[in-house]
């Protein structure tokens, strides 16, 4: 007997979780991966495409050429080019012959509005990081924390039970207790429970978050319309007619009215503009998605902490409407999954839970942890009359009460103690 009670006792030492090493602040991510994502593609983008341009431009020298007339010397001909880079006006006819211009500037300030739409990008971010990051920061490590706490609160209580279980003469009183301790929720203390609940009532996260992403679609979307804006008027003219007769020049006879001129670099000016453009209309899509992730809970990770006694929201339907701060909080927890140490544990036992057979009587892990150290071997097979004379339900359950792990009543610590 000693040698099982000895073993439950390594079970349940080995089911508490360690002290977190290090300080947990450090590595909490406080982005969504799909959010980071977006940031690497958007800012990061238009900044790698126009350094290629930059580096393409100091390499290779002037971005056009002109058709100088052949009396022309060299120095001539720079000056053209150099005058015709400078004032880049296209001088043409419309289609009853009248003179008209068409200033080709945009081509010049391509690169630099590249660069403006990168900072643009990056205010979304700014925003997020300095406006809600703060708070989220301190409610994942307060939430982390108490969870995991939970967890260890469960096995510690455990462990108490089968130290009373074992000094306890009179097991029939003993699981007498307990079940009074259940139906009467002695054990309760649902300080994170209601933590998250008071969460449900707050919108500053949700609204930021919501910001940042209306912002960010607004910026994709604007940016697409100056590129097709750009290709509707400019980037279909890589050739153009120049005037140099401008100034001390223009008295100048021998000097044509106007110079051919081509620019040289056109195609790379067309293909960066394509790229950043095809890529963003494909990332309007995602953000749509991110900003859509919060109009459903993630009952996935809420379901694996019902396990935890003092954790119900699912089973008692204290969720309302999804768009709030703790929406924005489980998907921020479910991003930082490596750091809830407890949820790998009550994963599993909820894996386990659904394979047994009688998964209706475990209800919490410290009904598992209950079963695991062999307390349920003790267990008689009858039941007193609970306390108003009624008869329990032959699982020995409270029909409509869930265990807490914290707080115990005076009706049930002169058996259990103090958790």
């Amino acid at each position: 007997m000693s040698l099982s009670h000895t073993a439950a006792e390594y079970m349940l030492s080995d089911a508490l979780l360690p002290d977190p090493g290090g300080s947990r602040a450090k590595g909490l991510r406080l982005e969504l991966p799909s959010d980071r994502l977006l940031k690497f593609i958007t800012v990061g983008l238009p900044l790698f495409l126009v350094s290629l341009a930059f580096a393409r431009e100091f390499s290779a020298g002037s971005q056009i050429s002109c058709f100088s007339p052949t009396n022309f010397t060299g120095k001539q001909s720079a000056y053209v080019d150099t005058a015709c880079w400078d004032s880049l006006i296209h001088h043409g006819l419309d289609t009853e012959g009248h003179a008209v211009t068409k200033s080709l500037w945009a081509l010049k300030v391509f690169p630099y509005s590249l660069l403006v739409v990168a900072v643009l990008m990056y205010l979304p971010y700014l925003l997020w990081r300095y406006a809600a990051a703060p708070a989220l920061h301190s409610d994942l490590l307060f939430i982390i924390d108490e969870l995991d706490k939970s967890y260890n609160r469960s096995v510690r209580l455990v462990q108490h039970m089968r130290k009373v279980q074992q000094a306890s003469a009179e097991p029939e009183r003993f699981w007498e207790e307990y079940e009074r301790a259940r139906q009467e929720r002695y054990f309760e203390f649902p300080l994170l429970e209601r933590y998250l609940t008071c969460k449900q009532r707050a919108h500053s996260l949700v609204f930021i978050y919501i910001l940042r992403n209306l912002l960010l679609l607004v910026f994709l979307a604007a940016t697409c319309l100056y590129l097709v804006f750009l290709h509707l008027n400019i980037f279909f003219q890589d050739e153009f007619n120049c005037s140099i007769k401008t100034g001390l020049l223009q008295a100048e006879p021998h000097i044509p009215p106007l110079i051919p001129c081509k620019l040289v670099f056109f195609s790379i000016f067309q293909l960066i503009s394509l790229s950043v453009g095809g890529i963003y209309v494909l990332l309007i899509p995602v953000v749509i998605y991110n900003a859509l992730q919060l109009c459903q809970w993630d009952k996935g990770l809420l379901s694996v902490y019902e396990m935890l006694p003092a954790f119900d929201l699912l089973s008692r339907k204290m969720l309302t409407c999804p768009v709030n701060d703790l929406n924005v909080i489980l998907l921020f927890l479910r991003a930082n999954i490596s750091k809830l140490t407890s949820f790998s544990r009550l994963n599993a036992v909820s894996a386990l839970r659904e394979a047994t057979t009688n998964k209706e009587d475990i209800d919490t892990v410290v009904d598992f942890m209950t079963l695991l150290a062999g307390l349920e071997t003790t267990k008689p097979k009858h039941h007193a009359c609970a306390p108003d004379g009624s008869t329990p339900q032959s699982n020995g359950r409270a029909p409509e009460t869930k265990p807490g792990v914290e707080a115990m009543g005076k009706a049930s610590r002169d058996s259990l103690g103090s958790a």
